[in-house]
């Protein structure tokens, strides 16, 4: 009689994107490692942030389908700096050559988070604009004072709807490059996988999130220059939130 023969050693477990709890205090490890990734490289991240904006910038210039292009990418090139991050972090020599990876390797899926992202965020500028727009409606018929009033009320909600959806939309995007691209995660898989973890560490996101808007406003200022700074220590941060929030990484 013939017996199964378990092979040895045991093949690991599939990654499931099980996430743990951090403390609030983690954001700012994960910005500090952000800036030593920069700063241990600068150069590679410099060029590959250039490189980067250019392309972006290019796609975009073309109307709306640019802008809905330079989107779809978005995970695509997330996953290329992430590379560059999980290479240099393991004493790997690090190539600006590394940004364009998510074009080679599960490309279909990146894109496709890209989709759902896109259509997310479209999907809420739609209703803000439904909102706005009965807004002013109503504003022209009602008259003067009472129109700027319900004008400014119908901005007001759609503003805070934008707000408040927008936030599901990108923490499921948030860390879904890394799952797709790391682990071969499908879309919706890592999408959700994602979301769970942001709601977990709601606190810690939310702090993070506060001070990335700050960055950015100041990253703005000199013409934009100051991105050349912000996205290495962002994806840097990113990774390093990646590797403390999911297990088995």
């Amino acid at each position: 009689m013939n017996e199964e023969i378990t092979p040895f050693p045991l093949a690991p477990a599939p990654f499931s994107g099980a996430s743990r709890v951090v403390d609030v205090g983690a954001c700012f490890d994960w910005l500090r490692q952000g800036w030593a990734f920069f700063i241990g490289n600068p150069g590679i991240w410099l060029g590959s942030t250039l490189i980067l904006l250019i392309l972006l910038l290019a796609i975009s210039i073309v109307p709306i389908f640019g802008q809905i292009g330079s989107n779809l990418l978005l995970p695509v090139f997330g996953a290329g700096l992430l590379q560059l991050c999980r290479v240099q972090s393991a004493g790997g020599e690090v190539e600006i050559a590394d940004i364009f990876i998510g074009f080679r390797k599960n490309t279909g899926p990146l894109v496709m988070v890209g989709v759902i992202y896109v259509a997310g965020v479209f999907g809420i500028a739609f209703l803000a604009f439904l909102l706005i727009s009965g807004g002013v409606l109503g504003g022209a018929i009602s008259g003067k004072v009472a129109g700027v009033g319900i004008a400014f009320g119908g901005f007001m909600l759609a503003a805070l709807l934008v707000l408040v959806l927008s936030v599901p939309v990108i923490m499921a995007t948030w860390f879904a490059p890394a799952l797709v691209f790391f682990h071969g995660m499908k879309p919706l898989d890592a999408m959700r996988a994602s979301l769970g973890a942001g709601i977990k560490n709601w606190l810690a996101m939310s702090v993070f999130g506060v001070m990335l808007m700050v960055m950015l406003f100041f990253a703005m200022l000199p013409l934009g220059l100051g991105l050349l700074l912000l996205i290495p220590i962002f994806s840097g941060a990113v990774y390093a939130s990646y590797r403390d929030i999911f297990e088995g990484v």
